[in-house]
């Protein structure tokens, strides 16, 4: 006989004489598949009545009820019930935690919510290409391991870089619609400032932070210039390159003028060390000319200037990068200079038209008059 069915029977006895309810010793007893790793998990100081409450006495039916986990984790429960999460989930735990009876505690490494473990976890849904198609969502989990925070996180093993839950929360995820959403336009730069704390303390003292705190939709926030999920180095000259036509995103006016200019040509022949519109303008403290403190007031331009070219004097920062050709009333002298170049390409390049037309009439014409066809004889 079955060491098994020994425990079985010696519970009904028990049962039978009014014992109380089975210990996990005696659960385990019958169901030792789940023993070893219930024992080991965050939950193996709890009877397994303490979950199982229908289940207090011998014999009992085979199919066990549904365990109410928010009996004990009451605030995550209502977290998950509010989430984005809720619809799919029916209010499930196991499909982030695993195993209801092998969950293991978040700071151990072998569990599904430890801070490296955490991405491959969420991307069980959100990198499956189907499912996310399925509900309207973008696949971001290979965008996330492709980015700065993933490299760090999963390749260099550094637990502090920011994982799933550090921008969209644990449970009580909402939609970035949600006024409350931790990814809410209204709430990214403080999201974003938990771990950022000098960037957010530049951004909401620059032009950009000033706005987007009046409640200015139209003000970028930091996913914005830096993106959601594909975050990549500020340092790679990839990052760089791409950079100037994001703030050309909003900034048209002022872009299209960039690129008239010697910065701009430049650049766009793959050079990584010329002006840009950080180099002038800052990363995230950015703020107007007329602010004594923005590195593009006047007072500060030497220095600004400096930075990239030695012996700056006040008419080299009369210089004007973004002075419009096109506009005569805001800079004549400028569109003077453009209209008079333009008209002497087009006369210089004209003359010549002409004289090649000239020359290659006069010279059909003497082919013509050559008895052989060839040079006319003198």
């Amino acid at each position: 006989m079955k060491w098994s069915t020994v425990a079985f029977l010696l519970a009904l006895a028990f049962n039978a004489l009014g014992a109380s309810a089975p210990k996990s010793a005696d659960c385990i007893a019958c169901h030792d598949d789940k023993g070893a790793s219930f024992q080991g998990s965050v939950h193996g100081s709890l009877s397994c009545t303490d979950c199982h409450t229908d289940k207090n006495a011998y014999p009992h039916a085979a199919n066990a009820a549904p365990v109410k986990c928010a009996t004990c984790h009451a605030e995550p429960a209502a977290g998950l019930a509010a989430s984005v999460h809720a619809p799919v989930s029916k209010q499930t735990c196991d499909g982030c935690h695993g195993d209801v009876h092998a969950i293991l505690p978040s700071s151990d490494p072998k569990s599904r919510t430890y801070a490296s473990n955490l991405p491959r976890t969420c991307g069980t849904c959100h990198g499956d290409s189907k499912l996310t198609k399925q509900h309207g969502l973008t696949e971001v989990y290979s965008l996330y391991m492709d980015s700065i925070h993933g490299f760090a996180l999963t390749k260099d093993g550094l637990l502090v870089a920011a994982s799933c839950s550090s921008c969209h929360g644990s449970h009580k995820i909402l939609s970035k619609k949600d006024p409350a959403s931790r990814t809410n336009r209204a709430n990214v730069a403080a999201t974003c400032g938990t771990c950022h704390a000098g960037p957010k303390q530049d951004y909401m003292a620059g032009i950009h932070g000033q706005a987007a705190s009046t409640g200015n939709s139209r003000a970028p926030v930091c996913n914005d210039c830096h993106s959601a999920h594909q975050i990549a180095d500020v340092r790679t000259a990839a990052w760089q390159m791409k950079t100037t036509a994001t703030c050309g995103g909003c900034h048209r006016d002022q872009l299209e003028t960039y690129r008239d200019t010697f910065h701009a040509q430049v650049s766009a022949l793959g050079y990584v060390e010329t002006a840009h519109c950080w180099d002038c303008h800052g990363f995230h403290d950015i703020r107007p000319a007329t602010d004594p403190k923005s590195t593009i007031a006047r007072a500060n331009l030497p220095a600004t200037c400096g930075k990239c070219h030695s012996g700056v004097s006040m008419s080299f920062i009369s210089y004007q990068p973004h002075a419009d050709r096109h506009n005569r009333q805001a800079y004549p002298a400028l569109w003077t200079s453009w209209m008079f170049m333009n008209l002497l390409l087009a006369g210089v390049l004209g003359f010549f038209a002409l004289h090649a037309v000239l020359w290659l009439n006069r010279s059909l014409a003497e082919r013509r008059r050559s008895p052989a066809g060839g040079r006319a004889s003198q």
